[in-house]
């Protein structure tokens, strides 16, 4: 899957990622900094019905939010670990494996704590409109 979208069409696009890749629990976002994985994640958040306030957990690593469709989402970003023992040690371990949506940010950063029921997301800055969101090939 792969699509090309400015932030006008990102609630389209969130809508359509998820129906490909609603089968798996585990979502990784890869793209550097600036390039829209938190607004992007808000989309989706939105788009599962959480009403909550939608913001980056980069200071919590994991926020939690309510959905009305899927029951709880585990929004994380692992910008911030240097290690793999500082997201044991966070719980993160357990919120992968709980059956919930969990969306991480700088999956990069702790890559053996997912397992291959994670579906990798890339996200491209294309210019400052517009990005580029796909699915690996071997993934799609």
């Amino acid at each position: 899957m792969d699509a090309i979208f400015t932030i006008d069409q990102i609630d389209r696009v969130a809508a359509a990622f998820f129906k490909k890749c609603q089968k798996y629990k585990v979502w990784a976002f890869h793209a550097p900094m600036g390039a829209g994985k938190t607004t992007f994640i808000s989309a989706l958040c939105a788009h599962l019905g959480a009403r909550d306030a939608l913001s980056s957990p980069t200071f919590a690593i994991v926020n939690e939010y309510s959905s009305t469709t899927a029951g709880t989402l585990y929004h994380m970003d692992w910008y911030r670990l240097k290690t793999e023992a500082e997201a044991i040690d966070a719980g993160v371990e357990d919120l992968l494996s709980s059956g919930s949506y969990c969306f991480v940010e700088w999956p990069e950063n702790a890559p053996n704590l997912l397992g291959p029921e994670t579906v990798h997301l890339y996200l491209e800055v294309l210019d400052a409109q517009t990005r580029r969101l796909y699915i690996p090939e071997e993934q799609a």
